[in-house]
């Protein structure tokens, strides 16, 4: 037999386009049954921590971690669908991806899922879960076939480099949030999360049984989702709704430039969007396929994203954004008084109302006119995202309906049977609604050298009686 070490390519050109050596590639030790069987260990690890980090975006008061946990479960979610075309690839219909692959992985999950605080959720998150899984993807591309397997091997490649930043994200947030001593008290919990994974083999069955499974960690643990809005104390006064800033942005008589305030204002409040799209996510989590998920998964991150726009433009304002209310209520509301179908129609009657060209369009060209590049570019973007929720409703929601107009009937209808509460907030001590505008434009014209246009500065409409599309309703 012809030593492969001695295999020359033409020219010394590198060899088997450059996947690997010959030496290397004439090795038989791999098959396709292992190839799966890895893969779908690892796409239910990664499924369940994509819906875990999803559940606790609502609850979540901290505000970067909320919109970590949006980003980061969208990540999740990517890696799930490129496993899962990954392994309909390699003769498996039906795919069995559904099926919990070890019980004792299931019971590591449900453990990280109950994590008492949030710094046990941090800690086994993105300290143990994610090294075993990064570990998993370098024996997944050291042991597959590097031609035979080169797919996957890529799939595993693609994994690690991404989900390499959470890991970052999450040493760097750990340092910041769990110190010393409560990272030590931690040490019988990972012990106990080690243990769940010994029984399993390890994540990716690669390690032998070593125990048998333990007992749970609490026996009497509630996963129940908190549809209640949490935020930090730099959210003050989030049940403000003193300041209308739709009919501001839309009276043609304001000046551009300072409707670009409105304008991060409403992105900077879009963190409402992910609070509530988590909702729709758990509440329709064995109801929807996994397209569903990972595409609304998608628009939930988007939202997120258009928050952080928000929170960018008022620093390159040069002004403190925490002195500002920011109104919480459309997700409490929604979260608390429809349910996830009716949720899901408000949203797509929101998404839809942005595409004529008094929507998102004219948000640009505001932005355009304004002078503010930045928020020209945030327009921009925030734009194209909106299309594409707006395409990505069309996929998933107006199916559901007789046709497109039956579908935003539907949900205009469900949005106005929201009550607004606007009164009985203030008349429970929530809220006075107080008229924050007058000193944030004011800050904001010092800050370009401008004398503040006394029309803009007597700005007051409120939300009470109408909602963010200007439509009236009971405000009770």
């Amino acid at each position: 037999m012809t030593d492969s070490s001695m295999y020359k390519s033409y020219q010394g050109l590198p060899e088997l386009a450059g996947l690997c050596s010959m030496e290397r590639a004439v090795e038989s030790e791999w098959s396709l049954e292992q190839s799966v069987g890895r893969l779908k260990r690892l796409h239910y690890i990664l499924r369940r921590v994509h819906e875990i980090l999803t559940a606790k975006i609502t609850a979540e008061p901290i505000y970067e971690l909320k919109t970590a946990f949006s980003y980061h479960a969208y990540l999740c979610a990517e890696q799930v669908s490129l496993i899962r075309r990954r392994v309909g690839e390699m003769r498996e219909p039906p795919l069995g991806l559904d099926k919990v692959p070890d019980s004792a992985l299931q019971r590591l999950m449900d453990e990280i899922e109950a994590a008492p605080t949030t710094a046990e959720l941090l800690v086994s998150v993105y300290h143990f879960l994610l090294d075993e899984i990064l570990s998993s993807c370098r024996r997944l591309q050291a042991d597959a076939h590097p031609l035979a397997d080169a797919p996957t091997v890529r799939v595993a490649r693609l994994i690690g480099f991404e989900l390499g930043d959470l890991a970052e994200f999450g040493q760097r947030a750990i340092a910041q949030l769990v110190d010393e001593a409560n990272h030590d008290a931690m040490a019988d919990w990972i012990d106990h999360l080690r243990q769940c994974l010994a029984a399993a083999g390890g994540l990716d069955g690669t390690k032998p049984v070593m125990n048998a499974m333990p007992p749970r960690w609490q026996e009497s643990v509630s996963t129940c989702y908190q549809k209640e809005p949490a935020r930090d104390e730099r959210f003050q006064d989030p049940y403000n709704a003193g300041v209308n800033p739709e009919a501001f942005l839309y009276d043609e008589s304001f000046d551009s430039q300072d409707k670009t305030l409105m304008m991060y204002y409403k992105r900077l409040r879009e963190i409402d969007v992910p609070e509530m799209m988590a909702s729709i996510l758990v509440d329709l989590r064995e109801e929807e396929p996994w397209d569903f998920h990972m595409e609304m998964s998608r628009q939930l991150w988007d939202e997120a994203r258009h928050a952080m726009m928000g929170e960018v433009g008022f620093v390159s304002v040069g002004i403190d954004w925490t002195q500002i209310p920011i109104n919480f209520t459309w997700s409490r509301n929604l979260n608390l008084q429809l349910d996830a179908r009716q949720r899901h129609g408000v949203l797509f009657f929101i998404e839809q109302g942005l595409m004529p060209r008094t929507g998102k369009r004219y948000e640009w060209e505001v932005a355009t006119e304004s002078g503010d590049p930045l928020s020209k570019l945030f327009q921009d973007f925030d734009w194209a995202d909106e299309v594409l929720h707006a395409q990505i409703g069309r996929r998933w929601y107006v199916p559901r309906h007789q046709s497109l107009q039956k579908s935003l009937d539907y949900g205009s209808e469900c949005w106005s049977q929201v009550l607004s509460h606007w009164r009985e907030y203030r008349e429970q001590g929530l809220t006075d609604h107080r008229n924050w505008w007058p000193e944030l434009y004011q800050q904001a014209c010092e800050k370009w050298g401008k004398t503040p246009d006394p029309r803009s500065m007597a700005f007051c409409t409120t939300y009470e009686g109408s909602r963010a599309d200007l439509e009236r309703i009971d405000p009770k």
